[in-house]
């Protein structure tokens, strides 16, 4: 069918003001034939054509006709307001196809705003039952359709297979992120052509296995030759060996300082060049840990192909390059942390899901599995196994303290679920337990009293004995007094710290330790699991037996001292005041109880953890404290989903009672003036990020009431120059109260 007007999706204005346009139909054939190829990675491409082919639809109508010509420029006219261009193809989706309509309903009307709530929620705006009652949205546009375009189709199953409704939400999902990036790359494609060219101009994954194999080579080839690097050459062996087992899931479960991280890199790309995987992705619970990994990375494999995704991001070291593909994760090494990784997976959101599709036949490394929030265990081991059943996706559980994620989790309460298969998880070094015996550099020191308390005064005097010592405490508060009784020359840690801050703080602790010169450090848990630090002394509060053997990695990890016939010491305390109520208190008092039934020289031992994790988790009352599986699956044949309300629910780190305050520490002075004088520009928002700090509300209440802190552009500043100190931090009331003689 051929029409005799000319319908535009996109205007360009060049540098010589001149307007190029980008017709409609060829916007959505372009998008059509890339999220066709996309959604084929899971037998789905019948599905992305049709998206892509019918995602704006609704731009046929004259109301979006002028306001694209009008508010480009390309007319004269006085400024239009947005039109609805995503409901036309939704209604034409349930009449056409009756059966199928949901999935392609939920993708087109949510392509800009968001995947919908099928119903309504009172605290999220608009849902898709709304969306499809407005049939004069697709009557406007019906017969300007090329008749090519409603030539019915037949579609696969999800997936190509029979799908539990359990996946079905991921599949929508999937979906919507082949619709969004196939868009935005069309768009971007037209209207900022340099830009998309910039993209995908990656190295192959058996090059980058060769420049991994040449600098592992360099570095073994200089390494001493000890009893400890002796046993990481084993670990490295038996990693390379294990990439070529079955797709599916994986732990590796190491000791501390055994080498993880370069030994799990050496699997994945093994097991991505036995099995065609397109990428690497390396998720991290913190980002203290993100930036030492990524720079070992890019040392390996260059900077071009390792993209971070985090908040630490420095924009004064990212190509343009690697910024673009931050967008849709398509580089072949992806560093990411926890939250992004996971809250992508569970968002509605077109800029977190555009990436989605590109994390189908990739493998994830999960470093430090055992930080994985218990109260979402629940949707992320079903996330998990989603990724892995239906999208080809291989995964490994890193870690040195292997949490229990088979069987039953939880006991046999009502919250209890069912985790992974045993057998489903295979482990890819051979006998971690006798890795612990042959890597033992630690002897670990536990009160005979687990309820009798220490004074911080004590402490600190027993930390004053030596003159390299870090002593690991549970809370902000409990870091802040024992430094406050501490020498002027002692480093503090504490997430009261930017993280530009922290970063810096870890940079001068390596360097005093590597010069052997006097360092003592307070810190909260934020060091204590894959910082690559090396302290002879650790002293540690009571806390769960995880977080107490990562912390012993931060002691002895190189095995100097076992060259002279000497173990590391860590020395456990009971902190006073109460341990904080939740998931502290309950790793405390599983640890108390474990130390009756086990001696010390077994606290290390993989069946430990297992047997710590199982007592753990049956004190969790709720593995889904937020109900998502319930606003996913409660009607999940019949596809009513929650999408919106899901999303905004899923938060690994909590908000609803915390306020972020931008900080003056070094750069971030001249970056606050910066922001004073521009506003929010997104290349500088980015760079404040690691200027910020997180407060409770009381606190924050209290800094503001006292009009320490501005609001600018809806963020809050920091306004008097004493309420953050260049050593510990953003400074809470006893402190600021002084300086300013607040009675």
């Amino acid at each position: 069918m051929k029409m005799n007007r000319e319908f535009i999706a996109h205007i360009r204005k060049g540098n010589d003001g001149t307007f190029k346009i980008q017709r409609l139909e060829d916007h959505l054939l372009g998008t059509s034939e890339l999220a066709e190829s996309f959604a084929a990675q899971f037998n789905n491409s019948e599905w992305g054509g049709l998206l892509g082919l019918w995602h704006d639809l609704g731009k046929y109508s004259d109301e979006f006709q002028d306001y694209i010509k009008i508010n480009s420029g390309f007319e004269k006219g006085e400024r239009l307001g947005k039109t609805d261009h995503t409901s036309a193809a939704a209604i034409l989706a349930k009449e056409l196809y009756p059966i199928q309509y949901l999935p392609i309903a939920y993708c087109i009307a949510g392509h800009h705003a968001g995947l919908h709530n099928m119903l309504p929620d009172s605290g999220v705006s608009g849902n898709l039952s709304e969306r499809l009652k407005k049939q004069e949205y697709l009557e406007k546009i019906r017969s300007r359709i090329p008749y090519d375009f409603l030539i019915k189709r037949n579609f696969n199953p999800p997936c190509g297979k029979k799908m539990h409704p359990d996946g079905i939400s991921l599949w929508i999902r999937m979906l919507f992120s082949c619709l969004v990036d196939a868009d935005f790359l069309d768009t971007e494609r037209f209207m900022n052509p340099e830009s998309f060219y910039l993209r995908s101009r990656y190295d192959a994954m058996s090059e980058l296995k060769q420049q991994f194999d040449k600098h592992m080579d360099n570095m073994l080839s200089k390494s001493p030759h000890n009893h400890v690097n002796s046993i990481r050459k084993k670990i490295l062996y038996e990693s390379l060996e294990s990439g070529n087992l079955e797709p599916g899931f994986f732990s590796m479960t190491v000791p501390t300082g055994g080498g993880k991280t370069l030994s799990s890199m050496a699997w994945a790309l093994i097991h991505a060049l036995r099995y065609n995987k397109s990428r690497i992705i390396y998720a991290i619970p913190y980002t203290s840990i993100i930036v030492q990994t990524a720079a070992i990375f890019r040392t390996i494999f260059g900077e071009h192909n390792v993209v971070e995704h985090h908040s630490n991001i420095d924009d004064r070291i990212e190509s343009q390059e690697r910024k673009l593909a931050t967008e849709n994760w398509d580089a072949p090494i992806i560093l990411t942390t926890n939250v992004q990784l996971f809250e992508s997976l569970y968002s509605n959101r077109t800029v977190d899901c555009r990436k989605l599709h590109n994390i189908i036949n990739s493998v994830i490394i999960l470093d430090e599995a055992q930080m994985l929030p218990p109260e979402f265990l629940k949707p992320i081991i079903g996330v998990l196994k989603g990724l892995v059943e239906d999208f080809g996706v291989s995964i490994l559980f890193s870690t040195a303290t292997q949490p229990a994620f088979t069987g039953r989790i939880g006991g046999k309460g009502q919250n209890a679920f069912p985790g992974f298969e045993k057998a489903s998880v295979r482990e890819i070094v051979s006998d971690p337990g006798s890795l612990v015996e042959n890597l033992k550099r630690v002897k670990i020191e536990i009160p005979r009293d687990l309820n009798k308390v220490t004074e911080w005064q004590s402490i600190a005097e027993e930390l004053m004995k030596y003159e390299q010592v870090l002593c690991i405490v549970n809370t902000r508060k409990q870091c802040r007094e024992l430094y406050d009784l501490m020498p002027e020359d002692t480093i503090h840690l504490s997430r009261m710290m930017c993280s530009a801050h922290i970063m810096e703080s870890i940079k001068l602790i390596r360097n005093k330790l590597s010069e052997g010169e006097p360092i003592r450090v307070i810190s909260t848990q934020l060091i204590e699991a894959g910082v690559d630090i090396d302290f002879p002394v650790v002293c540690r509060a009571i806390a769960g037996l995880d977080s107490i053997v990562q912390s012993s990695g931060r002691c002895n990890r190189e095995g100097k001292l076992n060259q002279i016939n000497k173990l590391g010491l860590v020395k456990l305390f009971v902190p006073p005041g109460s341990t904080p109520v939740g998931l502290i208190r309950k790793g405390a008092d599983t640890f108390k109880e474990m130390v009756i039934t086990r001696e010390e020289k077994s606290l290390f031992d993989p069946e430990a953890f297992i047997d710590y994790f199982r007592l753990f988790y049956s004190r969790v009352e709720n593995f889904d404290k937020s109900d998502i599986k319930g606003l996913l699956l409660q009607d999940a044949v019949r596809m009513k989903f929650q999408f919106a309300t899901a999303a905004r629910e899923f938060r690994l780190i909590e908000e609803k009672n915390s306020k972020t305050i931008l900080v003056g520490f070094k750069d971030g002075n001249e970056l606050i003036e910066l922001f004073r004088r521009k506003g929010p520009e997104p290349w500088l928002m980015r760079k404040l990020q690691r200027y910020a700090v997180d407060v409770n509300e009381r606190d924050f209440n209290e800094i503001r009431d006292a009009g320490l802190i501005i609001e600018l552009y809806g963020c809050w500043v920091q306004d008097y120059q004493k309420l953050y100190n260049q050593h510990s931090g953003l400074q809470l009331n006893d402190k600021w109260l002084e300086e300013i003689n607040i009675v």
